[in-house]
This record gives structure tokens, C-alpha cells and sequence, in this order.
């Protein structure tokens, strides 16, 4: 019993004679963690495109920004979001309720733009008009976009979806789809639209997205977690954004706004302007104006739950997903807020 005592006694002694090293140790300033990077997937679209601006500019460096954008095909970048690779992926409406319905929880927290024009069904020569489709062939992705403006487009020519057969291919295939004489008319986005034409002489759009504004919305849509934890960062991002529509809409820098989208895309500057018109760029207060909660395509509300309707009459998810929780105004709202 006496050497145990003895023993604690010791352990007390050099407890006391070692604790204010100890004490020193715990209160040294730490080294503060590093913060990773927000990883953002994007793809070729314009309104995508256009935040090679940014980049190229330094203008996300020089917010204090540590951002890496990855470039990659569409559906690759979904899937990246979904593994859990990315913080952000830029998407359709549409397809952030499809990678929330498939267990991808996401919040758009900001519109790049809507569709105007550069969505299309393409029809051979003989075929004049979406009344000529009722039973016809129809290339298109089944469940993505274009599918869901062939279907606004028949609903407009009172033609039944039933009246119509479907052809499902990926939308880098329509070119040679519409070629081989197999369908009568295919659903394209650009550049796949121009390829089309280029490669199928007298084909045309007889329906465009132009002709719906605000069926096609573009959004950021950022995992919730992330969000919750960068919320700051993710603030001074979007505030950009009303630099980079700036810079795309300026008669003094659009030329060098092109030069710098088409570089990212790999055509010719003449090329890209075209794809300009197609692309409704929204600025920061027109972005805030359509993120109020109402019915119609002038609201990403109203235009989600015709995309959320579309979804579930397609199969392309089985239960129908709250809207509301997808869209998140309150960065874009923020940078409105009158300082106190």
C-alpha cells in the first residue's frame, strides 16, 4: 500500500514540475486548417461557359476566392456531383430534381440564364411543322431537355405524346440519327444543333425554346452540407456573377467575352457569337426578380414544378419531389440587403 501511495505521489510531483511546459504547449496558436477548394463541375453551355470569364479575368482570386472549376461532359459532372466529387454542379432545373430524386441533394442558388433558342427539334426537310410529327419518329434523350420541349411542343399542336414514336439516343448521336432517315425530326442543344444542320442540309428548327422562355432554367446547384459551411464563399461567388453578364453584354468587352468562351469550347469566335441570342443571360437583379415564389415560366418555381410534373409522367423518378427545396433565394437575396 505504501508504494502505491508513494508511486501516486511521484506521478503528482512530475504532474506539477511538468505543467506549465504542458500549459504552454496547449495554448501555442494551432496551425489553422487548410480549406479545401470549392469544386464546381461545369459543361459546354454558354451560360456555363461564360465563368471561364471569371477564371481567365483572376476576378475569383482576386474576391479571395479558392475555387476549381472542372470542366467535363454533361451527364459526367451529374455523376461527379452524385459521387460526392463536387460541392456544385451547374445543371438544367430539370435535372437538380432528377439528382435529388436519385439521393444527390442539391440547392440552386443561383440562375445563369434560361434557354432561348439554343434548345430545338430539328425536323427533316419534307416535315414544316410540329402538326407534321403525329406519327412520326422523334430522336431525343428520353428524360432529359429536349424531351421536355418536344413535349411542350406537342402539347401546343394539341398532338398526344401516345401519337408520336420516341427514339432514345444521346444527343451527340442526333446528327447521324437524322441522316440515316430513321426519324423524322431529332431534339439537339448547341452546338449539337448546328452540327445538324451542317451535317443534314435543309433540316430545320421547328421549335425552339425561344418560343417557351423559362421552360429551360440553368442553374449552380450546391450540395446543402456545403453550403451550410461555406456559405460566405459561396456569396462572394455568386456576386460575381453580375460582373461576368457585365462583361458578356458590355459593346466595349464582348468580343473579348467570346474570345474567351469559344477558346474554352474549341470553336471560332464567329462560331460562339451565334450561340449568344440562343442564351438568355439573366443578371443579378433579373436572377432575383424570377426566384419569387409563383406560378408560370417566369418563375424557376413555377418552371421546376412543370420540370417535377414532366419527371414523374416520364418514369424518369417515381416520387414527385418538393420544389420548394431545391431553390434557395437567399445568397441572391443577400446581396440586395441595404447594410445596416
Amino acid at each position: 500500500m505504501s508504494f502505491l501511495r508513494s508511486k501516486s505521489r511521484r506521478r503528482a510531483w512530475i504532474g506539477l514540475l511538468l505543467w506549465p511546459a504542458i500549459f504552454s504547449v496547449a495554448v501555442l496558436p494551432q496551425p489553422a486548417r487548410a480549406v479545401e477548394p470549392l469544386r464546381i463541375g461545369y459543361s459546354d453551355w454558354p451560360g456555363w461557359v461564360a465563368w471561364q470569364i471569371a477564371i481567365d479575368k483572376g476576378w475569383i482570386k482576386d474576391a479571395g476566392l479558392d475555387v476549381r472549376f472542372e470542366w467535363s461532359e454533361y451527364s459526367g459532372s451529374m455523376d461527379a456531383f452524385a459521387a460526392g466529387k463536387l460541392d456544385a454542379d451547374m445543371v438544367t432545373n430539370g435535372d437538380a430534381l432528377v439528382m435529388g430524386a436519385n439521393g444527390a441533394p442539391n440547392v440552386m442558388i443561383l440562375l445563369t440564364d434560361y434557354s432561348n433558342g439554343n434548345d430545338a427539334i430539328l425536323a427533316r426537310p419534307e416535315i414544316r411543322s410540329v402538326a407534321d410529327l403525329k406519327g412520326e419518329k422523334v430522336g431525343v434523350e428520353i428524360g432529359l431537355v429536349e424531351h421536355l420541349l418536344l413535349e411542350d411542343a406537342l402539347r401546343k399542336a394539341k398532338i398526344d405524346q401516345a401519337e408520336v414514336k420516341l427514339v432514345d439516343a444521346k444527343t451527340n448521336t442526333m446528327p447521324s440519327l437524322l441522316s440515316s432517315g430513321s426519324v423524322k425530326a431529332v431534339g439537339a442543344w448547341q452546338p449539337v444543333v448546328g452540327q445538324v444542320m451542317s451535317e443534314n442540309p435543309g433540316s430545320h428548327p421547328i421549335y425552339t425554346s425561344a418560343q417557351q422562355p423559362g421552360l429551360i432554367y440553368d442553374a449552380i446547384a450546391v450540395a446543402p452540407q456545403s453550403l451550410a459551411a461555406r456559405r460566405a464563399d459561396w456569396t462572394k461567388l455568386v456576386a460575381l456573377w453580375g460582373r461576368v453578364v457585365a462583361y458578356i453584354d458590355g459593346p466595349s468587352t464582348q468580343a473579348d467575352a467570346i474570345r474567351i468562351m469559344s477558346a474554352r469550347t474549341g470553336v471560332t469566335p464567329a462560331a460562339y457569337t451565334q450561340f449568344l441570342g440562343g442564351t438568355r443571360f439573366l443578371s443579378l437583379a433579373e436572377c432575383r426578380k424570377t426566384m419569387v415564389n409563383r406560378p408560370g415560366f417566369g418563375s424557376i418555381y413555377g418552371s421546376t414544378q412543370n420540370a417535377n410534373s414532366f419527371n414523374i409522367k416520364n418514369g424518369v423518378y417515381k416520387n414527385s419531389q418538393d420544389v420548394e427545396r431545391y431553390i434557395d433565394t437567399s445568397v441572391v437575396s443577400s446581396l440586395f440587403a441595404k447594410p445596416q
